[in-house]
């Protein structure tokens, strides 16, 4: 096996592009999953029969036109799920990256191969999709940093699609400042500019952290103990708050954004499927069954529940709060979990990943470690257009925990 691709974290590892230029990202490398586009190759999007169907990419995609340009060498195609259909990171076809940081357990989909090339030190920091959690999920099970920008602040330009409304372009990396770096880079670069104009002197600065009391009821008991720690250890001398989110539990949350999520997916996806009868891997077949009975006479109800929560909870937090939440319920699940055990576990987690994606907000999450040694993650939900200001944040707050400054 490549050295390069000891733990399984690409699809083609041997896949470079040299940088276009120099700038603030010289000297760095990232992988990309394997559903971006970079000329000359064809993205499987996980599945062999979609690359058997699709021809090569003419030119690179938006975000990795950025990097290049900034000094960054893309090195690898990262493994991905299926059509970017779950949160597990097992792949049927392409093997499943192995997790370095947690033995036996999985790495989280479906970004899996970029999270696992970063946690192994391949790359400095990867490109992934997040729709409902693909890059938070990987990022927490792997123990490294992940970043969910808002919904339409970078473009997706190039990008294999999922669910139009909530598919965003995320990163990961292994410290808070390199997040940073590539965010300069793709925000101020993308669709949507910031709303916001300070200066990189007030660093966005929080007052407030609201901890909602469903999304932490959730996690395992062991695991909000330790993430309540390291909330206390980064943000000292700041008093959470407890307290209740608007509009509706998390349970009805999830339900909406699936529900809104399987219905595009159909849409994007569905005319492919049933002309190509694609060989799907376990769980993935279903779920496109599933979404394929959806009745997309409940899209408009949907979406105006939708826009409710995005709206509420921007009014919520405002320029100067950020929610916190863990980021998934608990350590990384065993490998070759199956059937009812694993949608259980999944359902779960999208409760938490619901917010970030129903709502169109930016979302960072940071590595923390369990008292057995496995990564968790926990999550910082900052309001519209905050993008810069939550990463500047974190790197603040994370600096000294990382041995260093700016």
């Amino acid at each position: 096996m490549n050295a390069l691709n000891a733990h399984n974290a690409y699809v083609r590892a041997d896949l470079t592009v040299e940088p276009e230029g120099e700038g603030s990202l010289s000297g760095l490398t990232f992988a990309v999953k394997d559903v971006f586009d970079v000329a000359g190759h064809t993205s499987s999007a996980g599945n062999p029969d979609w690359r058997r169907t699709h021809g090569p990419a003419k030119r690179h995609a938006r975000a990795v036109r950025l990097l290049l340009k900034q000094g960054a060498r893309l090195r690898g195609a990262t493994i991905t799920d299926e059509l970017m259909y779950s949160l597990q990171g097992e792949n049927h076809h392409y093997g499943t990256p192995v997790n370095p940081r947690a033995s036996g357990r999985v790495p989280g989909g479906s970004s899996s191969g970029s999270a696992v090339a970063v946690a192994a030190g391949d790359a400095d920091f990867a490109l992934g999709t997040d729709t409902g959690g693909s890059v938070r999920i990987p990022a927490s099970y792997c123990g490294v940093y992940g970043f969910r920008p808002g919904h339409g602040a970078v473009s997706a330009e190039g990008v294999i699609p999922l669910a139009p409304s909530f598919d965003t372009v995320g990163w990961m990396s292994r410290d808070a400042e390199t997040l940073l770096r590539v965010g300069r880079i793709l925000l101020e670069n993308g669709i949507e500019s910031e709303s916001e104009s300070e200066s990189e002197s007030d660093s966005g600065a929080a007052c407030r952290l609201y901890l909602p009391s469903e999304a932490w009821e959730l996690a395992e008991p062991g695991v909000r103990q330790a993430l309540l720690r390291e909330l206390a250890s980064i943000a000292p001398g700041m008093k959470p708050e407890s307290a209740e989110l608007p509009e509706g539990s998390l349970e009805a949350w999830a339900r909406t954004f699936r529900t809104i999520q399987g219905i595009e997916i159909w849409e994007q996806h569905g005319p492919w499927v049933r002309s190509e009868k694609p060989v799907f891997g376990p769980g993935i077949a279903e779920r496109f069954q599933w979404a394929s009975r959806l009745p997309s006479s409940d899209k408009e109800r949907l979406y105006g529940m939708k826009r409710t929560v995005g709206r509420k909870l921007d009014e919520w937090l405002g320029s100067d709060s950020l929610l916190v939440v863990p980021t998934a319920t608990g350590e990384a699940p065993l490998l070759r979990m199956t059937g009812e055990q694993t949608e259980l576990q999944r359902s779960r987690t999208m409760m938490l990943t619901c917010i970030a994606g129903l709502s169109g907000l930016p979302q960072a999450t940071v590595p923390v470690f369990s008292g057995r040694g496995n990564p968790l993650g926990l999550s910082f939900i900052a309001g519209r257009g905050r993008d810069l200001s939550l990463l500047r944040w974190v790197r603040d707050k994370l600096a000294v925990r990382e041995g260093g400054g700016r």
